[in-house]
């Protein structure tokens, strides 16, 4: 007697969304990537014309600049914010979150366009600083790597504190009296117990902001200027204007090499938290 086997249930419900997926997602971000090592054949020309090509080597370099830079913007304003919502009631936690989840209503291009409202030369900012004497011309908050860092830390900042406080959330107070009940003073239960817990998931949401930063588009086309092109800028020129696509196709290579080495970064630091 022939005994059939039956395909799992649970693979049968996600065979059609791997099917889509591969389809429609990884099949063409594969075949634009093999275009930097097969066009016109078999070669790394492309990868060399990076190397020896100093604009896209300063491309690169201001994209992890600007990058650093706001992961650091974001970790030392969302880690305060969110310690400071952990200690807040029940029901001002929710409206705490409701207020770090709105600009998630609003538009990036309008957030972002607001920004030229508010630190422009005729801007909000400006005004006031010449109103008060303490400038004699407007500062230039804009067209440059402040305005970017501004504008793309205004945008990525729910994207650390949202993960934060869920992570500082589910620490045990327990622990803290404990600490307390031992004679430590709140910095050292803050600096042996609070921070410790806490930090694999500022490292994660550090990690998101960075690699969300690398990729970032609109809030440098905007606030840049055109002055401040960074990779995915730079993808844009290659691809809609240049028409290299082998040349796109090797700095996107890069791009994802950079985006997948930081997600192991932080699928490690998960691991470690999970089995600290």
């Amino acid at each position: 007697m022939a005994i059939t086997r039956r395909m799992p249930t649970e693979f049968g419900y996600v065979l059609p969304l791997l099917l889509l997926m591969l389809s429609l997602f990884i099949l063409p971000i594969v075949l634009m990537l093999a275009r930097s090592v097969t066009q016109p054949e078999w070669t790394l020309e492309h990868y060399q014309d990076l190397i020896e090509t100093s604009v896209y080597i300063r491309v690169l370099g201001r994209t992890l600049r600007i990058a650093v830079i706001t992961t650091i913007v974001c970790a030392s304003l969302g880690y305060p914010l969110a310690y400071w919502m952990r200690g807040l009631p029940p029901q001002r936690q929710v409206l705490a979150v409701a207020l770090v989840v709105l600009p998630f209503w609003i538009s990036i291009l309008v957030r972002t366009y607001a920004w030229i409202v508010v630190l422009g030369n005729a801007g909000v900012v400006n005004r006031v600083l010449l109103d008060l004497g303490i400038v004699a011309a407007p500062v230039a908050f804009l067209y440059n790597e402040l305005g970017v860092v501004i504008g793309t830390t205004n945008v990525l900042l729910p994207f650390l504190v949202l993960p934060l406080f869920a992570a500082m959330v589910r620490i045990d107070d327990r622990l803290l009296q404990a600490a307390e009940s031992l004679g430590a003073s709140r910095m050292t239960i803050f600096r042996r117990v609070f921070f410790p817990l806490s930090l694999p998931a500022l490292a994660a949401g550090s990690i998101l902001v960075f690699i969300l930063t690398f990729g970032f588009f609109i809030t440098p086309a905007i606030l840049g200027g055109g002055r401040v092109p960074m990779v995915a800028n730079a993808l844009d020129l290659l691809i809609n204007q240049f028409a290299r696509w082998e040349t796109a196709a090797a700095l996107s290579t890069v791009l994802l090499v950079v985006t997948l080495a930081c997600f192991a970064v932080s699928r490690w630091i998960g691991a470690r938290g999970a089995t600290a």
